[in-house]
Order: structure tokens, then sequence, then C-alpha cells
């Protein structure tokens, strides 16, 4: 088993979307029986803020949304190390806690 996350880890989730038109990043395009829909995924890269007792990861957006999820998620995993070097640009970045509080 890996080790738990920390906070300030870079992360990747696979996430399960549904539309009518996919996006630029979406994988896995499949048509609904009836053509009205797609189911696709798109990888999202976040970065861990907190890590609950309950084995629960908090992470944060690109556009500072933060979500809870499952420490145990499968569409759950670390980034891998030429995802850091290469998608740099596509991970938030984590600001100190009182330079986020001096924003208000």
């Amino acid at each position: 088993m890996a080790a738990p996350f920390k906070p300030g880890d870079y992360v990747v989730y696979r996430k399960q979307k549904f539309s009518v038109r996919p996006g630029p990043h979406a994988r896995e395009i499949c048509p609904a029986p009836n053509g009205d829909l797609y189911s696709y995924g798109v990888v999202k890269f976040w970065r861990v803020v907190a890590v609950q007792p309950n084995h629960q990861v908090v992470v944060c957006t690109r556009r500072g949304k933060q979500h809870t999820l499952q420490e145990n998620d499968p569409a759950l995993r670390r980034a891998r190390w030429w995802e850091r070097l290469l998608l740099w640009q596509r991970f938030p970045t984590l600001k100190p806690p009182q330079e986020a509080r001096s924003k208000r």
C-alpha cells in the first residue's frame, strides 16, 4: 500500500463526465445509445490541502475550489514525476495561510 497523502502533494484525479459536447481534454469518448450525450473521462490535476483523520483528503483545484475525497478512491492517485515536470502549469499553486488571509 502506498504511503498516505500529505499536504502539498500533487495528485491526479480521473473524473467521469457526461455532456453534449466534450471538452478539449476529454479522453475515452463514448456516445450514448441514442446519440444525445457523450460519456468521457477528464484528468484533473490537483494539490492536497489537508488530510483528515477519517481517511479523507481535501484537495484544491486551479481555480481555488476544494473537494473532499476518500483516500482510497480508485480515481485518485499521486502525480508521477514526469507529470509534475511536464504538466506543472496544470497544477494549482498553494498560497501560505497568512498570505491568503491578508488578501481578504
